[in-house]
C-alpha cells in the first residue's frame, strides 16, 4: 500500500503542475496559435528542437502535429550544426523546448536558426531566461517541482511540455476546421482509420443477409427470417417496402416468459416502431457513436429514399475490426 500511496502523490504532483500551468494561460498562448497558423496555412511546417527529455517530448508533439495536418519536422540539435540546418526554410516557425531555458546546445544553436525569416515559439519553465528574450512569443511551462522524490528527474515538467504541445496542436486543429475527413487522410491503417474512411454501406448486411418480414407476419415468420440471415433482428416493413420496425431476439426471449403462445401473434404486436436509423452513405464512425448513444445491439440502414436496404449488429464491427 505504500507503494500505492507513492504512486497517487506522483500523479497528483503532476495534476498540480498541470492545473497551475493552464491558470496561467494568457494571450501569449493566442499569439503562438496565430504563428503556428500562419505558418501552416501559408504552406510552412513547424520545425520542433530540444535537447533530451525535451528533445523527446518534441517528437511527440510533432508526430501530434503531422496527424493532424500541420506539417512538422524534428532538428536535431546535434546534428543541425552539421547540415541539418537544410530541414529549416524561410517563413517555418519553430517551437523550441527548454525547461531552463539555459541548455547551452539549444542557444548555441538559436543565432544560426534566425538567420532564416522564421518566427521561433519557446516552451520553459523559465519565461525570463535566455530562450525566451531570443524568442518571438514564450510559453510557460513552469512547475513547482518535479514529480521525483529528489526534484531532479524530469518528471512534472517534461508532462507539462507534453500537455503544452498537446494543447497548441489540438488548438491549432480547431482554428483550421480539421474535420474528421481530413483527420482519415493522415490516418489510414488500423480500426480508427477503418472506422473513419469505410462508410456503412460497405459493412452492412444487405440481400440474403438482410432479415425482413411483412407486417402480417407472425414472430414465427420473423424468428425463421432471423436464423436464416444468422442475425439478432428482423427489419419488419410496410405495404409499400418502407420501414415499419424492427424485432430483435431480445425482444422475443422478454416476452416469450409470459407468452409462451407467443410466436403465433403478429411480429407487428412486439416490434419496436420508429427504431433508430443510419443512412447508407454515413460513414462507420457515425455507427460506433449512434450505437453508444443509444445502448443498442442492431442498427437499420435506409437508402436515400428511406426504404431500408441494410442492418448492421454491433458484433459485425468487431468482426471487421471497425472497433
Amino acid at each position: 500500500m505504500e507503494f500505492l500511496a507513492k504512486a497517487r502523490l506522483v500523479i497528483e504532483t503532476e495534476v498540480h503542475g498541470l492545473e497551475q500551468m493552464a491558470s496561467r494561460l494568457d494571450e501569449s498562448f493566442i499569439h503562438a496559435i496565430d504563428i503556428l497558423h500562419d505558418t501552416v496555412e501559408k504552406r510552412g511546417k513547424i520545425v520542433v528542437v530540444g535537447v533530451g527529455k525535451s528533445g523527446n517530448i518534441g517528437q511527440k508533439i510533432t508526430a501530434t502535429l503531422n496527424s493532424t495536418g500541420a506539417t512538422a519536422v524534428v532538428l536535431d540539435s546535434q546534428n543541425a550544426l552539421h547540415g541539418d540546418l537544410g530541414l529549416i526554410s524561410d517563413g517555418d516557425a519553430v517551437l523550441a523546448l527548454s525547461y531552463s531555458g539555459e541548455t547551452r546546445e539549444l542557444l548555441d544553436l538559436l543565432p544560426f536558426i534566425k538567420r532564416f525569416d522564421v518566427r521561433v515559439v519557446a516552451m520553459t519553465g523559465k519565461p525570463e531566461s535566455t530562450l525566451s528574450k531570443l524568442s518571438d512569443v514564450t510559453l510557460d511551462t513552469a512547475v513547482e517541482r518535479e514529480a521525483c522524490p529528489l526534484n531532479l528527474a524530469p518528471t512534472s515538467s517534461s508532462t507539462a511540455m507534453l500537455v503544452m504541445g498537446d494543447a497548441l496542436a489540438m488548438v491549432l486543429l480547431e482554428s483550421r476546421g480539421f474535420t474528421e475527413k481530413d483527420f482519415a487522410r493522415f490516418h489510414p491503417g488500423g480500426s480508427l482509420g477503418r472506422a473513419l474512411l469505410t462508410r456503412v454501406s460497405d459493412i452492412m448486411r444487405s440481400d440474403a443477409q438482410l432479415p425482413t418480414v411483412d407486417e402480417s407476419a407472425d414472430v414465427f415468420g420473423a424468428l425463421d427470417a432471423m436464423n436464416r440471415a444468422r442475425a439478432g433482428a428482423c427489419i419488419i416493413v410496410d405495404s409499400r417496402g418502407g420501414l415499419a420496425g424492427i424485432f430483435t431476439h431480445g425482444d422475443f426471449a422478454r416476452s416469450f416468459r409470459s407468452d409462451p403462445l407467443l410466436g403465433e401473434k403478429p411480429v407487428a404486436n412486439l416490434m419496436t416502431r420508429h427504431p433508430i436509423t443510419v443512412q447508407a452513405d454515413a460513414l462507420a464512425v457515425e455507427v460506433i457513436k449512434t450505437i453508444g448513444d443509444n445502448r443498442i445491439d442492431d442498427i437499420v440502414v435506409l437508402d436515400a429514399h428511406n426504404i431500408p436496404v441494410g442492418l448492421i449488429d454491433s458484433q459485425d464491427l468487431a468482426r471487421l475490426k471497425i472497433v
